[in-house]
């Protein structure tokens, strides 16, 4: 009899540790969740919702300030582990490498639909300027600039190699590099005083939303045009951290949510105040974020989002 009680004392057991392991999420050493942020508004916005939602999984996100070259150089040395602004195809020639080594790893597209590239104000459009080698035929009304943002960033690389080039007829031109929010200041300042500028421009963006713009035709294969933006993560990373590597690729957004967090932060709010208010007003958005994901422990990923956002 003691020996059946503790044949039964052991199944019991085994299907309590059976039972445990199915409900496990993720080891210890996956808890801390490093995501890059090069300073861009749609990639705070993204990091934000996504920084928002680890923490109510019971994972610690900690996201640090980078340029592109050194995200990629920090997923490579297993610094960094999720990147959710790889915009492609201009950033080609940055993530090459890396992907040809495998030391980065692209999980998917998280969002469709954006464009990037060279645009001047209508006016300037209708005066004639519609094509990137127009540009050069009106050298002394745009005082021979080009702004654009940070430097090392991939549409001022691609700027500068364009300025290069005899054949984009842009002998002479200045890539002036500032900041997203600095370039925007010139731009509506000379628009303002219907100066003739050049600048780059992307969708999605509320403030260049509004402008009156045209994006330059001619950029042959350049990585300016129609654009797609994809998550990156450090080698191994999804197979040694496998509930959250789940979720970050299951982040799937699109270009009317990212307009409306983009307008807040660049009106003053903090990504992660803007991201908590918007998923507040959309409860059901995290849904299929959620699909086959729990806490960092193991529990109702839906139920712990809820009771976080106090919906």
């Amino acid at each position: 009899m003691s020996h059946m009680k503790s044949i039964v004392a052991g199944l019991s057991l085994a299907t309590f540790l059976s039972t445990s392991a199915a409900l496990a999420g993720d080891p210890d050493s996956c808890k801390a969740v490093r995501l890059s942020d090069v300073g861009w508004t749609d990639i705070q916005a993204t990091t934000g919702v996504a920084s928002v939602l680890l923490t109510a999984l019971g994972y610690e996100p900690d996201v640090k300030q980078l340029s592109v070259p050194v995200t990629y150089a920090s997923l490579k040395n297993k610094d960094i582990d999720v990147f959710l602004g790889n915009w492609m195809p201009s950033m080609t020639n940055d993530i090459k490498p890396y992907t040809q080594d495998g030391s980065v790893e692209t999980i998917s597209e998280n969002l469709s639909g954006a464009g990037y590239g060279i645009v001047v104000p209508d006016y300037v459009a209708e005066a004639g300027v519609k094509t990137l080698t127009d540009l050069g035929k009106f050298k002394d009304k745009f005082d021979a600039k080009i702004y654009g943002i940070e430097a090392g960033n991939d549409g001022n690389r691609i700027i500068l190699d364009m300025i290069k080039n005899p054949a984009d007829n842009l002998q002479g031109f200045e890539l002036v590099e500032s900041s997203e929010a600095g370039m925007l200041t010139q731009a509506e300042q000379s628009m303002k005083n219907k100066e003739w500028i050049a600048f780059l421009g992307w969708t999605p963006h509320p403030v260049m939303g509004r402008m009156k713009i045209t994006y330059l035709e001619g950029m042959g294969d350049s990585g300016f045009g129609a654009a797609t933006v994809h998550t990156n993560v450090r080698k191994g990373y999804t197979s040694e951290c496998p509930n959250v590597g789940k979720f970050i690729a299951n982040l799937k957004f699109n270009l009317d949510m990212e307009g409306e967090m983009m307008d807040a932060i660049l009106k003053g709010s903090d990504a992660n105040t803007v991201a908590t208010d918007w998923l507040k007003k959309h409860p059901d958005a995290a849904t299929p974020w959620l699909n086959g994901v729990t806490t960092f422990d193991g529990g109702d990923a839906a139920a712990a989002v809820k009771t976080a956002l106090g919906s």
